[in-house]
């Protein structure tokens, strides 16, 4: 990649970093930073309202209308594709399958009782925890393709996601400060654990997210019915260089009105990255959508709600009953404003869950955009090996 094509993806990023700055500079005019900014792990900023009939039923509306696309896309133009392909052999059980049983079963079990029979090994759960499910959803994948996984062919997709999973989620923690906390930490400070083992702790944590949201992608990518539903759809030609300049006046915009532009803190740097990528020529799930074929976008998007589900119902029991002692210093709470309402054994609302939608595109946006710009195949396609895999550069 040549020096200009790579400042072409490296100044995009920056801009969403400068921009919320520059912005706070004008909005709290005291210490022109946002309440609380750069506390890691975030803390609890200002109560927010937590419901506004308006706002909830227009929210309400959106929601329903992704919900019909998703559920009858032949409603929106979508026309059956075919998928004659025939299903690969059933491969064997990997052994990696059954540790991650083992991990997940056991590591679940005590992070939602909270015994302390281990020692402080409680307060350690949620990472191995993670890992442990990464390694059975790799252990399905390789099931259901004859011996194809990104553990299995892929290796260095896996381990090069969970490096890019630290800075990436750092990155979208960066913009929580500027929308005044729509999650934060209330473990965050536990005095049976220092803060240097916390801080190492979340970070650890971090390392789960892209290879989570990667693994359900290939899981469901082994569903050709799935992917054959949103395959054949209209063609969506989206013009890069409107999507960056959207993208960076919604993220100031977000700066002065984080109340009503919470949700921005997701689209607006998906619309830069993306944006910029689109200019460059570089493929992102939303090329294959200028093609008419969605289904990219959509299982990664899936992907995310699935395991955004997961994440939340034991996120929850991690911290419920509250009468047990408080033992994940990663439990998190949601502080969104005019939509925190119908909780169903989660700390998320309901209507919040579509968040996860455009977060699982954005990911994939965000691993394709660090493959653009440090030489490393970003591709999720396990028919490519890592021995076919192009050598960074």
């Amino acid at each position: 990649m040549t020096r200009i094509k790579r400042w072409g993806l490296i100044w995009p990023v920056l801009a969403t970093l400068v921009i919320p700055l520059m912005a706070a500079w004008f909005v709290y005019p005291s210490t022109h930073l946002p309440p609380k900014f750069g506390a890691f792990p975030p803390e609890f900023v200002v109560q927010q309202p937590a419901f506004w009939l308006p706002y909830f039923m227009v929210m309400l509306l959106v929601v329903t209308a992704i919900a019909l696309f998703l559920l009858f896309p032949g409603w929106f133009g979508f026309k059956p594709a075919s998928t004659s392909a025939p299903a690969p052999a059933r491969g064997p059980w990997p052994a990696w399958f059954w540790v991650g049983m083992v991990l997940t079963g056991f590591f679940l079990w005590l992070m939602f009782t909270r015994v302390t029979v281990f020692g402080r090994l409680v307060y350690y759960a949620f990472s191995p925890l993670w890992w442990g499910f990464v390694l059975v959803l790799d252990g399905l994948v390789y099931r259901r393709t004859g011996g194809r996984s990104l553990l299995a062919t892929r290796t260095h997709t896996l381990w090069i996601s969970a490096v890019v999973s630290v800075a990436g989620w750092y990155y979208f923690e960066y913009a929580n400060y500027f929308v005044l906390g729509n999650w934060y930490y209330p473990n965050g400070h536990m005095p049976e654990l220092s803060q240097a083992t916390i801080v190492a702790l979340f970070l650890i944590a971090y390392t789960t997210v892209w290879p989570a949201i990667f693994e359900w992608y290939t899981l469901l990518a082994t569903f050709p019915r799935l992917a054959a539903r949103y395959s054949n759809g209209p063609k969506l030609a989206l013009p890069g260089g409107l999507l960056v300049a959207g993208g960076l006046l919604s993220i100031a915009a977000m700066v002065f009105y984080p109340l009503p532009l919470f949700w921005v803190v997701w689209i607006g740097p998906m619309a830069v990255i993306a944006g910029q990528m689109v200019r460059l020529g570089i493929w992102t799930p939303f090329s294959a959508m200028a093609q008419g074929n969605w289904a990219p976008a959509v299982l990664v998007a899936l992907a995310s709600l699935f395991n955004g589900i997961l994440w939340e119902f034991w996120n929850f029991g991690s911290a419920h009953p509250i009468a047990l002692p408080a033992t994940n210093p990663n439990y998190w709470i949601y502080d969104i404003p005019f939509v925190n309402v119908i909780h169903i054994y989660a700390e998320m609302p309901l209507l919040g869950y579509a968040g996860y939608l455009p977060f699982g595109i954005l990911v994939w946006v965000v691993f394709l955009w660090a493959g653009g710009l440090f030489g490393f195949d970003a591709s999720l396609d396990l028919k490519a090996t890592d021995a076919l895999a192009p050598t960074p550069k």
